[in-house]
């Protein structure tokens, strides 16, 4: 073994050991000056750089690399060693979680707050295939996120059939594009893949890596991806709108996910402002404008009780704004909300409206950041909107039908919630009755202050979520809202907590019961069943992985409960004992 030692400052720091891949040179890197983290990864580059021959592992790692990547998160077997070897030695670490499921959403945690791609990894057959779910639920909420799953040479698939089953087969109908990697064309691959996952509308891609093409030798060629440009509509299209705009008295804005994903905040905040016309957003675009603003009405989408309100405003609107709008996050009352007979209708998205969940008097295919600047006046001149004030009665009772005054329940628990918490901290939702309340009453004021599985409504999310945002933003407040169900399904994956030192604070509303299904069961005038569940001690599992566990009964313990949380350098579990059918009326 031939070793080489670079020396960088003047007092020796060990900072870390490095190998060149086909080589087997280990090169011991030793830092004298300067922020050891960044050394490190300029180091890294260097000596990666200086490497002629690489494998095909590492031509794929480098080029996620290269992209923002620092973070995969999976659950490695034998068939994806180099690939997990690979990604360290690019500077991606890569976390051990207990599930692949699990592993997706704390990346997706990850993502929401620095907007890198999500790394998965999965070893062949049940490896892969447990990860189906968190790539389905990238593709339906837009998540860019590569998929890096191992599988066996071409040639031994035709006779091995052990654990064998056709990737790309399962992973085609769930992702925007599936590749399998080839040694001549590993960088290729990379740069199609990232600008598949990053180009809007965001998702997920799949990469099958050969065992024997990981380890391949490769070589990079220097090839680039450009940035897509900024696109705007033509002059006649935007001479329409404006002249819409100008003559709408009681326009209405509903706003999406493409919006939060296109960092389009300033530009939204200066068009309606400029135009004063009130809006409505996803549950995903919440926050896009902090929530007290005086034109934000709140967050809609699964709400029944919501609905009632805001639905007969968008009805009255003589305009209806849908600006990066995706409906893939609203239930079917949202469903031809408007009338484009009788309404006018814009709409800015990414892609082209075929869904045909609403219609659209104006489609414009666009950036909206961009559209919405060019749609903007240079002068304010503040028009007279909406004369009868009835947006403001809306928002008015929007607060009577979700008040923040609870003495306990579901309701309650939420207020309280957000009452102790600072207000910089940093939520995820399970799904279940909790998330529809919550998405109703949580303030947010930033975007992705909220965050949450809205378009497949999957369970099991909030918990991994909440591991991944403390990971990459360990100096926020973060807290995690599941219901018991939802809780018992990650449970294991507090472990992962522990073991990467993050201190997340989890809310568990513990009624026993699939509140929400229980729900339509008793609408729907059925019997109980398959709904009701015991009630188990979650307090004592969080203390079983090593972090705090605490059961709360009442507002004032459950503040005490906060209090202590937010002060430890450990995880807490609070379950907040309530009773069943605590969401009745009020979802």
């Amino acid at each position: 073994m031939q070793w080489s030692v670079i020396l960088v400052g003047t007092a020796c720091t060990p900072l870390n050991t490095f190998r060149s891949p086909i080589h087997h040179t280990r090169v011991k890197v030793v830092a004298l000056r300067g922020p050891t983290r960044i050394l490190q990864e300029k180091l890294r580059y260097w000596i990666n750089s200086m490497t002629k021959d690489l494998r095909a592992a590492d031509v794929l790692a480098r080029r996620l690399y290269e992209a923002g990547c620092r973070h995969a998160f999976g659950m490695p077997g034998g068939e994806v060693l180099t690939i997990v070897d690979a990604l360290e030695s690019a500077g991606i670490t890569f976390h051990l979680a207990k599930h692949e499921n699990a592993a997706g959403f704390m990346g997706e945690g990850v993502h929401h707050a620095d907007g890198t791609t999500v790394i998965l990894v999965a070893t062949l057959g049940p490896g892969a295939l447990n990860g189906v779910n968190v790539v389905a639920n990238a593709h339906q909420d837009r998540v860019p996120m590569l998929v890096l799953t191992g599988c066996v040479d071409a040639p031994e698939e035709q006779s091995y059939t052990h654990q064998v089953l056709d990737h790309q087969a399962v992973f085609t109908p769930i992702t925007k594009a599936t590749f399998r990697l080839s040694a001549e064309a590993a960088e290729v691959i990379a740069d199609k893949a990232v600008a598949i996952a990053t180009e809007p509308r965001s998702g997920p891609v799949h990469i099958d890596v050969p065992i024997s093409v990981a380890d391949a030798p490769a070589r990079e060629r220097g090839i680039r991806r450009a940035p897509a440009a900024a696109t705007l509509p033509d002059n006649e299209t935007l001479a329409q709108a404006q002249s819409w705009l100008a003559d709408a008295k009681c326009p209405l804005a509903i706003i999406g996910l493409d919006a939060v994903a296109e960092e389009t905040a300033p530009a939204l905040r200066a068009f309606l402002e400029a135009h004063q016309i009130p809006f409505v957003t996803s549950y995903k675009a919440k926050g896009i404008l902090p929530e007290d603003h005086p034109l934000c009405l709140g967050g809609a989408g699964l709400s029944p009780l919501a609905d009632t309100h805001l639905l007969p405003l968008v009805k009255q609107a003589d305009l209806v704004l849908s600006l990066g709008y995706d409906p893939i996050e609203m239930r079917p009352g949202w469903r031809d909300a408007w009338n484009v007979h009788r309404q006018r209708v814009i709409e800015i998205a990414a892609e082209a409206n075929t869904h045909y969940m609403h219609q659209s008097s104006l489609n414009i295919v666009a950036s909206l950041t961009p559209t919405l600047a060019a749609l903007t006046p240079a002068t304010a001149d503040t028009p007279h909107r909406w004369p009868g004030g009835e947006p403001a009665a809306t928002r008015g009772a929007l607060t009577k039908a979700f008040p923040q005054d609870d003495s306990w329940g579901p309701a309650g628990v939420i207020a309280e919630c957000r009452a102790t918490l600072p207000p910089e901290t940093l939520a995820t939702a399970d799904s279940g009755a909790h998330r529809i309340l919550l998405s109703q009453m949580w303030t947010c004021h930033e975007p992705r202050g909220l965050i949450q599985s809205s378009g497949l409504c999957t369970m099991g999310c909030a918990v991994p979520m909440a591991i991944g945002r403390k990971l990459a933003q360990p100096e926020r407040p973060v807290v995690s809202f599941s219901g018991d169900a939802g809780f018992l399904m990650v449970a294991g994956d507090l472990a992962t907590a522990a073991e990467l030192n993050v201190a997340p604070i989890f809310v568990v509303f513990a009624d026993a019961s699939l509140a929400l299904i229980e729900l339509k069961q008793r609408q729907r005038q059925m019997t109980n069943r398959g709904v009701d569940f015991a009630r188990h001690d979650f307090a004592a599992i969080g203390r079983a992985f090593g972090g705090n566990g605490v059961t709360v009964h009442d507002r004032t313990e459950l503040r005490a409960a906060l209090q202590s949380a937010l002060a430890s350098d450990r995880f807490t579990v609070i379950s907040a004992q309530i009773e069943p059918g605590g969401y009745d009326g009020r979802i």
